[in-house]
């Protein structure tokens, strides 16, 4: 069994898009560990907030299935391909960390640069796994969250799924 971060994102449509992910997963997966839903400013392109959040799940599927399964998701949710890298998008999901795994797996990067560089994915990862290590410098997430400091604003907010509030605003 293989312990993996998933993290989602969007900024169309999204908490639909999120509950459709949260489902899906769950159906995939069964129990989830869930972070605080965030909102966040669009980073790399004018547009409007994304709500994000990390998933740990654990599963023997390999990181090839789990990015078909992904990619299938985001499409099945109305993702386009056609428009440039930093644009609005319905879904996006990306695997994080897949065990300890360092390097390119199956076309993915892990674990996922993302994590050091933006505060959407960091925060998140560090309020579920605050005492994991990333596998390249070593350092907790936690930790990692606790030096972080760049200019990237992002604020819990309320948050329902399967009619639980599964995140709160502080």
């Amino acid at each position: 069994m293989a312990r993996v971060h998933i993290s989602i994102g969007s900024n169309i449509e999204r908490e639909k898009s999120v509950r459709a992910a949260l489902d899906a997963l769950h159906g995939w997966f069964g129990e989830l560990t869930l972070s605080p839903v965030y909102e966040s400013e669009a980073v790399g392109f004018d547009g409007e907030p994304f709500l994000n959040l990390v998933v740990g799940v654990d599963t023997t599927l390999t990181v090839q299935e789990l990015s078909l399964r992904f990619k299938q998701l985001e499409a099945d949710n109305g993702r386009r391909r056609d428009v440039p890298k930093f644009s609005g998008r319905t879904l996006d999901l990306d695997i994080l960390t897949y065990d300890d795994h360092v390097g390119q797996v199956d076309g993915v990067e892990l674990p996922r640069g993302e994590i050091l560089k933006n505060a959407f994915v960091l925060k998140p990862l560090a309020d579920i796994a605050p005492d994991e290590r990333h596998p390249v410098c070593g350092i907790t997430y936690s930790g990692l969250w606790q030096s972080y400091n760049r200019d990237q604003k992002l604020w819990p907010i309320d948050f329902t799924w399967q009619n639980r509030l599964i995140s709160r605003a502080f």
